[in-house]
């Protein structure tokens, strides 16, 4: 049995081999390794490979490239520049203007796509450049696209609730319900915060766009449909047990083909792209899962869960306490790590302790999903930040960075208003799921 420092130093080894750049699967596998071989023997070392395979053959994770194909499928098919064009006709009037289509169309991109890099690649491609030579502040137009991507991974379906449903097996669909609710609030919150910086400044809106007739709006009302139905076919099989997550991933793949049939853009080339795509996506997460299963066997057996809850608890931490420190823990972490990387390296980890502590597993992974968004826009390795940087082009990502902090601090008050209310995300799986 490892002590609870022994554990804490192997932790912080392997946070600073990640922060040096070495690649997270390798290093979780070289962490387990390495306390196999120290404190459990050969046999454990061994045991890699019924991990891997264990890993791989996962039911649960096959979902993954399914939602990777889905938003692809959605992507080259043209549906997100319509989509953004349509929502535009509708949010452009409230105070901030485009900069609330920006946050709308990642909303609704998120609940199909899976991913918040995806949707801030799909929504600044298509969003910036229609606030070019509009008199829109850079840095809110930036920070809108950044932050609002995050939603792709707290917007069910997400990759990352999968991972986590996977590791601690906790229910995929009730961790899609839960973050339902929060998913819209924190929408909510980014349209408010977008407002409030208007009213105070109005030069940040730039050009207001004339407003388009009631007729060609309800018109365009029309390219709001397909994510929609993607959104009601993939959550609604859920939810009424015809389907389970990596079932309906299946049906929503299969509406989108005959979507993109509808509209005449199926074919073989564009099929080769969104296939080349999933592979490569695929392939970097399924690898980084299958060390973090390995690693997470590794320290089961050695008991490590077990000394840094008794740690905890000998200092006589509650709820509150625990989830304060957690949340200043992940805050400091989000700069050195990549979000999935933070969230699958350290479930193994904290998971054990918050049961311990008596927090639902569901709500706690609607928690670890929100401290994995602002690890997105979190400098120096916000992933979404280099994203959106990319696709701009031009000028300092300090941009960027500034542009998202209205956003970020909304994201803490949605961690705020979770700890004092956990119904916001337990109710609704509590109706679906009693």
């Amino acid at each position: 049995m490892i002590t609870a420092t022994g554990a804490t130093l192997g932790f912080f080894l392997m946070i600073g081999l990640m922060a040096i750049g070495l690649h997270i699967a390798f290093v979780m596998f070289a962490i387990g390794a390495l306390g196999a071989i120290f404190y459990l023997g050969t046999p454990a070392l061994l045991a890699f490979g019924n991990q891997f395979w264990g890993a791989t053959n996962n039911f649960v994770l096959v979902a993954i490239p399914l939602f990777v194909l889905l938003g692809e499928i959605l992507v080259k098919a043209g549906f997100t520049d319509r989509m953004y064009k349509a929502l535009g006709d509708w949010l452009s009037p409230l105070p901030g203007g485009l900069l609330h289509t920006n946050i709308g169309a990642s909303a609704m991109f998120a609940a199909v796509s899976g991913s918040s890099v995806a949707t801030a690649a799909t929504i600044g491609t298509v969003a910036l450049p229609a606030f070019r030579n509009r008199g829109y502040d850079d840095r809110l137009v930036l920070g809108t696209v950044a932050a609002g991507a995050t939603l792709g991974i707290l917007i069910p379906p997400s990759i990352n609730m999968i991972i986590y449903g996977a590791m601690t097996n906790t229910s995929v669909g009730q961790l899609y319900a839960a973050g339902v609710i929060p998913g819209i609030v924190l929408t909510g919150l980014f349209m408010l915060v977008t407002i409030v910086l208007c009213r105070l400044r109005p030069s940040l809106a730039g050009e207001r766009l004339p407003p388009a007739p009631l007729a060609e709006k309800i018109a365009r009302l029309k390219d709001l449909m397909p994510p929609l139905i993607i959104f009601v076919l993939v959550m609604g099989s859920i939810y009424l047990g015809w389907a389970t997550p990596t079932e309906s991933a299946a049906v929503g793949v299969i509406a989108s083909l005959a979507l993109a049939a509808s509209v005449g853009r199926l074919n073989f080339r564009m099929l080769h792209e969104c296939f080349i795509s999933t592979v490569s996506v695929t392939a970097m997460i399924m690898l980084i899962a299958a060390a973090a299963f390995y690693l997470n066997f590794v320290l089961g057996v050695m008991g490590v869960p077990q000394a840094l809850a008794a740690m905890i608890k000998g200092l006589g931490a509650n709820q509150t306490v625990f989830l304060i420190v957690m949340t200043v823990f992940y805050l400091i972490l989000g700069c050195f790590l990549d979000a999935l990387a933070m969230v699958i390296g350290t479930i193994p980890i904290v998971f054990p302790i918050a049961l311990q502590m008596g927090i639902d597993p569901v709500w706690f992974g609607i928690y670890l999903v929100l401290m994995a968004e602002l690890a997105l826009i979190t400098p120096p390795v916000g992933m979404n930040l280099y994203v959106v940087q990319g696709i701009r082009g031009r000028g300092l990502i300090t941009d960027v960075i500034v542009g998202t902090l209205p956003y970020l601090f909304m994201m803490l008050l949605l961690v705020v208003i979770l700890v004092a209310w956990p119904g916001l995300a337990l109710w609704l799986p509590q109706q679906f799921y009693k």
